[in-house]
C-alpha cells in the first residue's frame, strides 16, 4: 500500500491549470491513476483534446464548463463527468474562483492532442 499525501504530491502546471500527481505507476498505482486539478478563476474551454480510455472527472469545489460532443455543460460541485475514450472535450472555468477536480484514468491512458503523438501526461506517469 503507498500513501501519497497532498503536501508531498508533484505538482504540474500548464496554462490556467494545475495538476497535483496522485495515484500513478511512479506512485504504486499499477491499474487506475488519479490527480487533482485546480482550474484559476476564466480558464479558457479552448484546449479541445482526446483520451483514448475512459477519463473521470469529479468536482469538488467551484465549477467548469465542459465541451462534450459539441454540447456545453456546467459542472459544479458534487458533479461527475464521464468521458468516453476518443471524445472531443475541453474544460474551462468561467468563474471568478478557482475549481479543484479529481480526475481518474487507467494507467496507460493516453492524451490525443491535434497536431502531436498520443502521450501519457506527466501527472499519470
Amino acid at each position: 500500500m503507498a500513501v501519497i499525501r497532498g503536501s508531498s504530491a508533484p505538482a504540474f502546471a500548464v496554462p490556467h491549470v494545475t495538476a497535483l500527481g496522485l495515484a500513478a505507476p511512479s506512485r504504486g498505482a499499477s491499474e487506475t491513476c488519479a490527480w487533482r486539478f485546480t482550474f484559476a478563476p476564466g480558464a479558457p474551454t479552448d484546449t479541445t483534446h482526446m483520451v483514448d480510455r475512459e477519463e473521470i472527472f469529479v468536482v469538488l469545489s467551484g465549477g467548469v464548463t465542459a465541451r462534450l460532443e459539441g454540447a456545453e455543460h456546467l459542472l459544479v460541485a458534487g458533479d461527475a463527468l464521464i468521458v468516453p475514450p476518443h471524445t472531443p472535450f475541453a474544460l474551462g472555468n468561467p468563474n471568478d474562483e478557482p475549481a479543484e477536480l479529481v480526475a481518474v484514468l487507467p494507467v496507460g491512458g493516453q492524451a490525443i492532442m491535434q497536431d502531436m503523438e498520443p502521450f501519457v501526461p506527466p501527472w499519470a506517469r
